[in-house]
């Protein structure tokens, strides 16, 4: 397996989960530098038009404890190359569930022309904060039946 200096991921990391922590201890087997972008709740809201259930402080401040993680920084706009310019990494890692669509293939383009990788780490199925916050859902309405 192919040892980078520098790794980049992102992500919400709304409701930690286990796929969270899967993502970030397999980039971390992969570099010996891990940076992680937890998006702010201005840009998830710009995209998913939700807010997350945990506010921007507190997925930060979770992700940072993690031991895989060496430096979180906010993913304030999907600019992964602008990210790079920044951060300068070799490597940048995401879900499984990404690989083969325009938009990743599009990234693979533009990063192959200053020498970065994507690696592709496997989605963990079964766990998912949507998956979450769709019980949530489904359990606050059940309440809300049952009580009238």
């Amino acid at each position: 397996m192919k040892k980078y200096k520098v790794g980049y991921t992102t992500g919400v990391f709304d409701m930690f989960h286990i796929g969270h922590l899967n993502i970030l201890r397999r980039a971390k087997e992969q570099c010996d530098y891990l940076i992680v972008g937890v998006s702010t709740d201005e840009l998830v809201v710009s995209y998913k038009h939700k807010k997350p259930i945990i506010p921007y402080n507190e997925r930060k401040a979770i992700v940072e404890s993690i031991k895989y993680v060496d430096k979180v920084v906010p993913q304030i706009n999907m600019n992964k190359m602008g990210a790079w310019e920044e951060y300068k990494f070799d490597v940048m890692f995401v879900g499984s569930d990404w690989k083969g669509t325009d938009k990743w293939n599009e990234y693979e383009r533009q990063f192959r022309t200053v020498g970065v990788d994507i690696v592709y780490l496997p989605y963990t199925h079964g766990t998912s904060s949507t998956q979450l916050r769709e019980l949530l859902d489904r359990m606050i309405n059940s309440d809300a039946a049952a009580s009238k």
